[in-house]
């Protein structure tokens, strides 16, 4: 999909998307605000009006469950079909007339499932070459590791050895691999909460749990039969957005400069990267400990990105391992090249791995907004002049720039549910 056909939408044209449609109700509601609100507060206003079920629905093949007693193998090969990072799964246990609490038992994601994989099974020694004969002992380490907190897991000397090309092929054909069930990771370190919207909730609640709570999609439940309608994602959010450019309101605030609102918030000083002579797994390590969905790639002894590796590119990992088999190690550069090599032989269109998209601090928020949903990426890099890194900016930054939590509004809600307890069961 390139730049959206509403760029230019004036007043006088009708709505060509749902999305554009959707802009039209929220450029009513800011024509009757009160003259005296600022924009911000006008926003905030206009989204606390919109229901969420008013927002166009995903495509089917994204509304997705995943039962409890699912292989972590066929979990992975579900997320990878239908080209999505994570999935509520639902309890196979619960009785019919559940309600939608008790009927959900949290969300799986392919991070999640790699991490816990790795953490089962014991580094071997450096000695020690690792062979398909590995299989039988990532079993028999999983006997005794369940259950341990993953997010203790060090990247030492033994773990490089770990990232050998040969070792997700034996990860991925052993019997550990098939036979473990999505429920039996759900004490993990990355076994997210099940928290859903309702379809009368509304669109400025949404945007603060895709903003401020960090949440990448939050599932919309009906009550009636208790099951998810929608799954809206940050980017389904931002595509929204650059349907309604050309619309007051989306222009009073679209036009002004990135460095006006606050960003980059993420400077150049704070960036989370990995050097290219890296095992990539420290790559996904870091994303996860930090909570970024991507990292750049920077070469080694220099300062200067070759690369970009995103959360969405673990899949890579599980679902196409014979790639890595002739690697001694999987370095964030040979993860890249195999990936890149793999895409071309399958003529595979997928968004920008490697390619460093950039911008700089005098583009405008509409800008970043039409790039991003034109390119179907997740993160822009902001550089000076010199293309020197100044700042990277996500979809979740563009989102808390949109909205601001009222005070109180959420009450003592999330006091009880974010950051979760270790091994929670939610």
């Amino acid at each position: 999909m390139g730049v959206p056909a509403t760029t230019t939408m004036g007043e006088s044209e009708s709505p060509r998307s749902p999305e554009a449609k959707l802009g039209m109700q929220v450029e009513d509601l800011w024509d009757v605000q009160e003259p005296q609100l600022s924009p911000t507060e006008k926003l905030n206003a206009c989204f606390e009006s919109v229901p969420v079920s008013a927002f166009p629905p995903a495509p089917p093949n994204q509304v997705i469950e995943i039962k409890s007693d699912t292989s972590l193998a066929e979990a992975v090969k579900i997320l990878s079909q239908h080209k999505i990072l994570s999935a509520p799964v639902v309890d196979v246990d619960a009785p019919e007339d559940a309600s939608w609490i008790d009927r959900y038992i949290g969300i799986v994601e392919f991070a999640g499932i790699v991490v816990w994989i790795l953490h089962q099974s014991e580094p071997p020694s450096p000695k020690t070459p690792t062979s398909p004969s590995s299989a039988t002992a990532i079993a028999a380490a999983a006997n005794g590791l369940k259950g341990l907190d993953i997010a203790g897991l060090e990247l030492g000397s033994d773990f490089a050895a770990t990232t050998a090309g040969s070792f997700f092929e034996a990860l991925t054909s052993s019997e550990f691999y098939k036979n473990t069930q999505v429920r039996d990771i759900s004490g993990s370190f990355r076994w997210a909460p099940f928290l859903a919207l309702q379809t009368s909730n509304s669109f400025l609640t949404m945007l603060l749990l895709l903003s401020k709570y960090k949440m990448k999609s939050v599932p919309v439940v009906d009550l009636g039969d208790g099951k998810i309608d929608n799954v809206i994602t940050q980017s389904a959010v931002i595509h929204m957005l650059a349907e309604c450019a050309g619309l007051q309101w989306f222009e009073s605030w679209g036009t002004k400069k990135l460095s006006e609102l606050g960003l980059p918030m993420m400077t150049a000083d704070h960036i989370v990267k990995v050097y290219e002579d890296e095992p990539v797994l420290q790559a996904f390590k870091l994303m996860r400990k930090k909570r970024v969905g991507g990292v750049p790639v920077i070469e080694k002894g220099g300062s200067r990105a070759v690369g970009n590796i995103s959360l969405r590119d673990v899949q890579f990992l599980l679902t196409a391992p014979e790639i890595y088999h002739d690697y001694r190690s999987i370095t964030a550069k040979n993860f890249l090249t195999a990936v890149e090599k793999y895409l071309e032989t399958h003529h595979e269109v997928y968004p920008m791995l490697s390619t460093m998209v950039t911008c700089k601090k005098d583009h405008t928020i509409k800008d970043l907004i039409l790039m991003l949903d034109a390119e179907k990426i997740h993160r822009v890099y902001v550089v000076d002049d010199d293309g020197n890194l100044e700042g990277v900016i996500t979809l979740r930054d563009i989102i808390s720039r949109l909205v601001h939590e009222p005070r109180g509004y959420f009450g003592d809600f999330f006091d009880g549910v974010l950051p979760l307890p270790q091994n929670s069961r939610v």
